[in-house]
């Protein structure tokens, strides 16, 4: 065979025909995807809810709200964290131009019309889609909603701790320091001046005191590593059975738990009904639903306690040591705590809780962690917000996928693939060493005496022809 040589630079053919243009067989995941999306009817949903954000006939066309919705979709299966990101991966790959619907000869969008779409479309269509998909889930037999696990984690925000200014006059952090110092005498001060009275200033990140002046949603906080940054809190409201995220807020940090909790619960209601009202599915869910929610013990306080019980629902919270409690008259959440301590007690109280942490912390791995989106690029909740909705919407779609063809991501597809061979190679290695082990025993019995090689060849319970 003879070695061919790359082609250097040419000037490309004025014209070419279709016909001779590359194409692909596409992905088996993403051609499966596309099938479940057209079977709930996706582009058309998605369509008529944008529909009287756009012009009837005037203007240039514009690009399809479908497609916007499935790169979004692509940020999550992809691992791409920047729409910038997204944009690129779908123009470079042939597969995602399959998925999206766009031949060779078509432009795909930028990050700029990606962008320009999120402002134009509201948070309100972004949770209509995410209640869209949530109903494939309940076709598919795959939501229950009956039991709830809740859990928030941090979310890195698209801000630097050296760019925060003071909440009163806007004065930098640099700025700041030198005034204090020239405060307290230094006329000159240096950098070393400024650390040493940095370092022994108390409160110094004080969210009353500072913000950042492009993002101010986002709260300096603890990360979840230790770090300290600005940050926003995601919280999640996971089905126990399935592990679908039923429900996503986006909050400010340094909001607790408990208080976010409320919102929360409001948000995965809504969701549930949303379902529950469609006759299709409606009778998928659970008689019993969202009578029972699991939490860990940041969410238990007196007003969870009282919400419960009025509610009626059933609530399975880790309670952390507090001592002997003094109730004063808050009879309501004196009753939520015992009844809440003594489920907890029972083998279906212990199950749930190992069963939250399992679905809560899988739910934030495969989104965040996977999907990218542990640190954003978009500033404000509620740019975050529909990004992370339709992530998340993402991340249920893969539990559907998962029914069909085993596997929830098309990197996952690949990794069985790899999986595959790898068990093939380890097999053809553990007949090789079962062949050398052999040759070696046979090495061995002939080195023996005649007569005990005819017995080692001849097996166990043999005799020679002399009788011995």
């Amino acid at each position: 065979m003879s070695m061919r040589r790359r082609a250097k630079e040419k000037q490309p053919d004025l014209w070419i025909a279709t016909q001779d243009l590359a194409r692909t067989p596409g992905h088996v995941f993403y051609d499966r995807l596309n099938a479940v999306l057209a079977e709930a009817k996706f582009d058309e949903f998605v369509e008529q809810l944008c529909r009287p954000l756009y012009a009837t006939s005037m203007g240039r066309p514009s690009i399809p709200p479908g497609v916007y919705m499935r790169m979004l979709l692509v940020g999550f299966f992809e691992g791409l964290d920047s729409e910038r990101g997204i944009a690129w991966r779908c123009a470079d790959s042939l597969s995602l131009r399959q998925f999206l619907g766009f031949d060779l000869s078509q432009q795909t969008p930028e990050h700029s019309s990606l962008s320009r779409i999120r402002q134009r479309l509201s948070v309100e269509i972004h949770q209509e889609v995410f209640t869209l998909v949530l109903k494939v889930l309940a076709e598919k037999g795959l939501l229950r909603g009956r039991t709830i696990g809740v859990d928030a984690t941090t979310l890195e925000a698209n801000a630097a701790l050296r760019s925060i200014v003071r909440r009163d006059d806007g004065t930098n952090y640099q700025d700041f320091l030198v005034s204090l110092a020239k405060k307290s005498g230094i006329k000159t001060p240096t950098r070393e001046d400024l650390a040493k009275l940095d370092k022994d200033r108390p409160k110094k990140g004080s969210n009353d005191d500072w913000k950042h002046p492009h993002d101010p949603d986002a709260k300096i906080t603890k990360m979840k590593d230790g770090r300290t940054h600005l940050a926003h809190k995601a919280e999640h409201a996971v089905d126990m059975e399935s592990g679908a995220v039923l429900g996503v807020t986006v909050l400010d940090a340094t909001l607790g738990d408990s208080a976010t909790l409320k919102r929360t619960i409001e948000t995965t209601v809504n969701n549930v009904l949303a379902v529950h009202r469609d006759p299709r599915v409606g009778h998928k869910l659970s008689e019993h639903g969202l009578t029972e929610w699991v939490a860990d013990k940041g969410y238990h306080s007196n007003e969870t306690m009282e919400m419960v019980a009025k509610c009626g629902m059933r609530s399975y919270v880790s309670e952390p040591r507090r001592g002997q409690r003094q109730w004063h008259g808050r009879e309501l959440a004196r009753q939520g705590t015992y009844s809440n301590r003594r489920r907890l007690t029972t083998k279906r109280g212990r199950r749930l809780m190992r069963r939250r942490g399992e679905l809560n912390e899988r739910s934030f791995a495969h989104c965040l962690e996977t999907g990218g989106m542990r640190r954003v690029h978009l500033r404000g909740h509620t740019n975050i917000l529909k990004r992370y909705l339709i992530h998340v919407a993402g991340f249920n779609l893969g539990l559907a996928m998962r029914q069909l063809l085993r596997v929830g991501t098309p990197r996952g597809l690949s990794g069985r693939f790899a999986a595959l061979m790898a068990s093939l190679f380890g097999l053809l290695i553990a007949v090789g060493h079962a062949l050398d082990l052999r040759a070696r025993f046979d090495k061995a019995f002939s080195i023996l005496t005649p007569g005990h090689a005819l017995i080692a060849s001849a097996g166990p319970g043999a005799t020679l022809s002399t009788g011995c």
